[in-house]
């Protein structure tokens, strides 16, 4: 009996490590996420504002943003995306 009680102290212990060991790198993945959406964010701003709202650049940036939000595993973000709307009364 206590040799099976060791096992699985060492069972659980094991579990525990692998666990906590994991949670600092999603945490360095989401700040990596977020970085790349905030940057994304700031060329669309930039592109728009240099060369226009409906210009070939703000859509190439628009694009760009959808997809660094969509890698980081954003599926709704429309409280971000008036230009969406925008797009549909032109």
């Amino acid at each position: 009996m206590t040799r099976s009680l060791k096992t699985l102290c060492i069972a659980l212990l094991s579990v525990a490590g692998l666990v906590g060991s994991s949670v600092p790198a999603r945490a360095d993945r989401d700040e990596g996420c977020e970085k790349r959406i905030h940057q994304a964010e700031d060329k669309l701003r930039d592109a728009i504002q240099r060369h226009g709202e409906n210009s070939k650049q703000a859509h190439k940036r628009r694009e760009q943003l959808e997809e660094a939000r969509r890698r980081c595993g954003y599926r709704d973000h429309d409280h971000d995306h008036d230009h969406d709307r925008d797009h549909d009364h032109n």
